[in-house]
């Protein structure tokens, strides 16, 4: 019978070979080993980061801003105004009031022939106009209020401080049920729209982007209070185009004077700005030539109103205001910025020219009589 012997050399291939598989089994488990540890940690780190907050889907796991745009967006409205059979317009609107009361802009309805709401469950329901301001761009108007209506909670506008985190809510260019986010940039902002417009005073200034259809919308705090109507961005003069990062809002303790009064009354019955009681004209040398006036800068007083503030105090028809507490006044476009930004009631200090007689005189501003 024959045997199958090996050689000494087929004994050391028989052993390489064995090696090398030793080897390769070896490689292959810490390739693995690494391959599974990897995975394994990948899997841990996104189950720890999901549990940082990431995962939406839990509210107990949302973050501050989703909270609040969240809880907020179910009242703002989108607004549809048709003003005649070949124009249209889209604006925001907020609810404010459980009878079914809107807030917006003036110039969003102005001119409406009919009016409709678009709730945040896209239920579409008309609207009757309440009242308007046209001097502050402020409106209401009025839907009947289904079940279950969400009213936004209003802040106090005069608690915000610059830099502080808000959210402006509404329907850009009839987006529905957008929200962008931003800080506060400015206070105290008084902001005209245009000639013959609104004069909007202690604006809030974002840069939240607001665009065309934001307007009448919601300026929302980290603490879910409105706190402004953005009503307007600035045109860029040098592309004639609206001016990024730069919006501005009306503050809400303003909304809080106004709105009650458009839904008692249709109309603003006090106006809540102060006053002087006075019409003014500007001087130039010109004028102070022809009338032998002592300067040729200031506010020139033409015609004193029977019982404000100013008659009042004394001055008279002929006097120059050249100074309001500690601010020049050079025209009467300074004096109007001066004073809008005064309370009523609030007591200035004037400095006048009477003849070549430089007088101060105390004033205790009125309230500006409603046109």
């Amino acid at each position: 019978m024959a045997l199958d012997r090996q050689t000494p050399e087929h004994s050391i291939q028989k052993n390489r070979s064995i090696h090398r598989a030793l080897y390769l089994a070896v490689a292959g488990a810490i390739i693995a080993a690494l391959l599974i540890g990897g995975l394994g940690g990948w899997l841990l780190a996104q189950y720890n980061f999901r549990a940082k907050g990431t995962d939406t889907g839990n509210p107990a796991q949302q973050t501050q801003t989703e909270q609040v745009a969240e809880k907020f967006h179910t009242a703002v409205v989108q607004i549809n105004v048709q003003k005649s059979p070949t124009e249209a317009a889209i604006g925001s609107g907020v609810l404010i009031d459980r009878r079914g009361y809107v807030v917006t802009n003036n110039h969003v309805v102005e001119g409406g022939q009919n009016i409709n709401v678009v709730l945040y469950d896209g239920s579409a329901l008309p609207a009757q106009l309440t009242g308007t301001d046209p001097a502050d761009d402020l409106a209401v108007i009025r839907i009947t209020p289904p079940k279950n209506i969400t009213v936004a909670p209003v802040g106090d506008s005069s608690k915000l401080k610059v830099g502080q985190s808000v959210l402006a809510m509404g329907n850009p260019l009839g987006i529905t049920q957008t929200v962008t986010g931003g800080i506060v940039s400015a206070l105290g902002r008084t902001i005209p729209e245009g000639t013959g417009g609104a004069v909007i005073i202690n604006a809030v200034q974002t840069d939240a982007a607001i665009n065309p259809g934001n307007s009448g919308g919601a300026l929302v705090d980290m603490q879910g209070n409105l706190i402004g109507i953005p009503t307007l961005v600035p045109i860029d003069p040098e592309f004639n185009s609206p001016a990024n990062g730069v919006g501005f809002a009306i503050p809400s303790n303003r909304v809080q004077f106004i709105v009650p009064q458009l839904i008692d009354s249709g109309k603003v019955v006090h106006s809540g700005r102060a006053s002087l009681g006075v019409q003014v004209i500007d001087i130039n040398s010109n004028i102070a030539a022809q009338n032998q006036l002592p300067i040729d800068h200031g506010a020139l007083i033409v015609k004193i109103t029977p019982n404000s503030s100013a008659e009042q105090a004394g001055l008279k028809v002929g006097d120059i205001i050249v100074q309001i507490d500690n601010t020049p006044i050079a025209s009467t476009q300074q004096l109007q910025d001066v004073i809008i930004k005064k309370d009523v009631g609030q007591t200035v200090s004037l400095k006048t020219y009477r003849g070549n007689q430089q007088l101060t005189v105390k004033v205790k501003l009125g309230e500006l009589q409603v046109q």
